[in-house]
């Protein structure tokens, strides 16, 4: 009865771990072979660590960001992702799988492409703001979100919302609004 038990354990564990095998490809390839960053990957350097976050400090002191479309190795774990840029530069992402809905591996899956992304249509506000990594006037939802990243989903349930928070540090956030069109009308906070 004892040998039943384990070997119903054991089975159960082999079919939860496959389950997992499309994140176990993305993890691996951006561990292997690399990734490509969809969005700008904004970091601080901190106490000797360079960090960045799910909730994307994207104005804090001592920020920097790797621009999108940067070749990254990257492994995730279940609440980091660490990443090394081809610079050789080292960034420890933290991720909060409860806030955000979804494992780091999910994560990112979503962040990153195993190809180099290409953005048609972008105005020229757009392009500065990417440049930057700043959220400018007049600048659409899909530039904000390469600028400054996935904005983080606890406090942006929804990418139709008007309303997308980011973060200046680890405990302010600014707001960036947009208007009916998708551009960006305000940024406060």
């Amino acid at each position: 009865m004892r040998t039943k038990g384990w070997l119903i354990l054991l089975l159960g564990s082999v079919a939860v771990g496959c389950c997992s095998c499309a994140s176990d490809e993305v993890s691996r390839q951006a561990n292997e072979e690399g990734v490509y960053t969809r969005y700008n990957l904004h970091y601080v350097a901190e106490h000797g660590t360079v960090k960045a976050s799910f909730a994307n400090w994207t104005d804090w002191p001592g920020h920097g960001f790797v621009p999108y479309n940067s070749r990254v190795l990257a492994q995730g774990w279940s609440n980091r992702i660490h990443f090394q840029t081809d610079t050789g530069l080292r960034i420890n992402f933290e991720i909060n799988p409860g806030r955000m809905g979804m494992s780091a591996t999910q994560y990112l899956a979503l962040i990153t492409s195993p190809t180099q992304v290409t953005y048609e249509n972008l105005s020229d506000v757009d392009r500065q703001g990417i440049e930057a990594g700043k959220a400018l006037v007049g600048m659409s939802k899909q530039g904000v979100m390469i600028a400054l990243g996935y904005p983080a989903q606890h406090r942006t349930p929804s990418l139709d919302d008007n309303r997308w928070t980011y973060w200046k540090g680890r405990h302010d956030t600014y707001v960036v609004e947009f208007d009916g069109s998708g551009k960006v009308a305000a940024i406060t906070g």
